[in-house]
């Protein structure tokens, strides 16, 4: 085999591996086997693991930009080029369904300049997007057809978030249709540039400190890169007092993992219970939801990005838990979607789910959760 297209083919394969167990918990020796190789076979390509990644991520950003190119250089009417480049895309997505969420990294297990070109050439690859919408919508202004655009990639690869499945040519249709649906969105809400306050720590008590400088930490940094010393240092208790609250890391990130999805859960009975609030349960679901997302948006990252780090009895219980609140969401969005089969509404409502959580982590030019909120609802009502 060409030394390129072993390359790709180590690189694809890892992303597979990084995706599905995290980036720490593979090792190079495991690639190795995955392709019926050895290491050292695999040091012939790459000087390490990091180089692996970033392969992997940069792969995936040119069969985007393959995807992406032809139409947006094409002739014919721009919204009908914009559709066939979304079809390529979901495509794509669901052809490399696992790896897909590499995106959702955001580079933390890389160099500040490998992130920065890699980021920049992802913003290259995408901005035909935007220009195709605009010369489709001319009314759209920039901010607007960069949240369009935003949210109906992450309609793309939002199969990467979950294992729901479904045949190919109805995940596909369901998937082109929630990006239409987006892309054709009207009467978003007016741009909200306020920035939420920062939380002030230091009245909380000591657990509650060590929870949020967790957070915090694990997010910016990623798991692996944060010891207990650290948390302990930024929430200024020594280390023996963060042990006498968590008896180990994997403890700390279960009890994250468990806080974040008991305030889901408040969430969802609220919305079921709350009769004198305004809305009907599944607007009030929406709406909780979004809010409860981007006032919790690094919350909401180590949700996604740092489950492959759990106790598996935590990781688990709280699949269960998922599960049972996503079931709430297909309950109330089949009385909407009548015709749609089971399958085609938990692609939908996972679509949906991924909206708010990647417009909430990037947020600003995207809007606030207004926006995420109009573009939800649209979504999942006919």
């Amino acid at each position: 085999m060409p030394a390129a297209s072993r390359s790709a083919q180590i690189a694809a394969t890892a992303a597979e591996l990084f995706c599905a167990r995290g980036y720490h918990n593979v090792g190079v020796t495991e690639i190795a086997a995955a392709l019926g190789l050895t290491g050292p076979a695999i040091y012939r390509h790459f000087p390490g693991k990091r180089a692996i990644l970033v392969a992997a991520i940069g792969d995936l950003c040119e069969g985007v930009a393959a995807a992406v190119e032809g139409p947006a250089g094409g002739c014919g009417p721009a919204g009908e080029r914009l559709d066939e480049a979304f079809r390529a895309l979901v495509e794509l997505s669901l052809q490399r369904r696992t790896a897909a969420r590499l995106y959702q990294w955001e580079g933390r297990h890389l160099s500040g300049p490998e992130w920065t070109r890699l980021a920049g050439r992802i913003r290259e690859v995408l901005e035909p997007l935007r220009g195709l919408l605009r010369q489709a919508r001319p009314e759209l202004s920039k901010p607007e057809a960069s949240l369009l655009v935003r949210a109906a990639l992450s309609v793309v690869v939002s199969p990467s978030t979950h294992r729901a499945t479904l045949s190919r040519a109805k995940a596909r249709e369901t998937l082109l249709d929630c990006c239409r649906t987006v892309l054709a969105a009207t009467g978003l809400p007016p741009a909200d540039d306020t920035v939420p306050p920062s939380p002030s720590l230091d009245l909380l008590p000591r657990r509650e400190r060590l929870l949020a400088e967790a957070v915090r930490l694990f997010h910016r940094d990623g798991y692996h890169a944060v010891a207990m010393e650290d948390v302990g240092a930024a929430a200024g208790i020594n280390s023996s007092g963060v042990y006498r609250h968590f008896a180990s890391k994997p403890a700390l990130l279960a009890a994250i993992y468990h806080r974040a999805a008991g305030r889901v859960e408040l969430v969802t009975v609220d919305a079921l219970t709350a009769l004198d609030a305004p809305g009907d349960p599944l607007e009030r679901l929406v709406r909780g939801y979004t809010e409860l997302t981007y006032g919790q948006a690094e919350l909401a990252g180590i949700y996604l990005a740092e489950h492959g780090n759990l106790p598996e009895a935590d990781r688990a219980e709280l699949h269960r838990v998922q599960r049972r609140q996503v079931d709430v969401w297909l309950r109330l969005t089949e009385a909407e979607r009548p015709g749609d089969s089971p399958g085609e509404l938990r692609f939908r409502v996972h679509a949906a789910l991924n909206v708010i959580t990647d417009l909430a982590r990037v947020r600003r030019p995207h809007g606030g959760p207004a926006h995420a909120e109009h573009l939800v609802l649209a979504l999942l009502r006919r």
